[in-house]
């Protein structure tokens, strides 16, 4: 073995490291039988599928519990959504009343809503043709 020697630091002393000793070998492997080997790859597969089973209930647990916060999140935004565009509606009825009378101010808001949701409407069901034009055997090659 060689022993190394460094400079000593500022006003230390002299340090000597020596190498460090191999690892002895590793004992050698035993002996084991194939039917214990399929025995502990039995046992192994057990282990895996029941962590995996349990990982999967965490996962579905995790995703209805965010799922339910979802669905009442959202359905208090629609709530609350509709009811502003009620108020807009209410809002734009008393603003054009001077203008056109309480009859001709409620014609003309609920004339402009029947107008939008007569649009959305045509825009959702061109949507719904798509998906099922999508899924129909017309389009399917032979």
């Amino acid at each position: 073995m060689v022993k190394e020697e460094l400079a000593p630091p500022p006003g230390g002393e002299r340090v000597r490291f020596e190498p460090l000793e191999a690892d002895p070998a590793p004992p050698p492997p035993q002996e084991r039988s194939l039917v214990e080997d399929v025995s502990a790859l039995f046992e192994d597969g057990k282990t895996y599928a029941q962590a995996e089973l349990n990982f999967q209930k965490t996962r579905a647990t995790f995703a209805m519990d965010r799922g339910k916060k979802v669905a009442m999140y959202g359905a208090v935004a629609g709530t609350l959504a509709f009811v502003a565009l009620i108020a807009l509606a209410v809002g734009l009825i008393i603003a054009l009343t001077p203008l056109i009378s309480a009859w001709g101010a409620t014609a003309v808001v609920v004339g402009v809503l029947l107008i939008g949701a007569a649009i959305l409407g045509m825009m959702a069901y061109s949507r719904v043709k798509e998906i099922m034009n999508a899924f129909s055997n017309k389009n399917e090659a032979s």
